[in-house]
């Protein structure tokens, strides 16, 4: 498995408009074969930082999730809706692969 986690820098201004996009790319990223463990957005006192985590199979399936992605209608305007209402300043991704607790540890 790996993983994505996606720090953003966002308009503390706009954070509906970016509650919306990331409902809406939650769900394209499960339609596209993955599977997204959520965004975590400002609390209570504001901010300006969000977090995603979101995760393949492998990075080919990951791969094959952008070219898809790319040429899907509603990728486009999730994007198409984002460049106009500008709430993300700036992002950066990085892959992790991730250790999980066993099931069942050995006793």
């Amino acid at each position: 498995m790996i993983s994505c986690i996606v720090e953003y820098k966002i308009d503390p201004q706009k954070v509906t408009l970016f509650e919306d996009y990331a409902r809406r790319w939650m769900a394209a990223v499960a339609r596209l074969g993955g599977t997204h463990h959520g965004y975590f957005l400002p609390g209570k006192d504001g901010g300006d930082r969000a977090v995603c985590i979101f995760s393949f199979p492998s990075m080919t399936d990951y791969k094959a999730y952008r070219l898809r992605a790319a040429d899907d209608p509603e990728c486009i305007a999730i994007l198409d809706q984002e460049k106009a209402e500008r709430s993300i300043i700036s992002y950066t991704g990085s892959f992790f692969r991730p250790l999980l607790p066993e099931a069942d540890p050995p006793t």
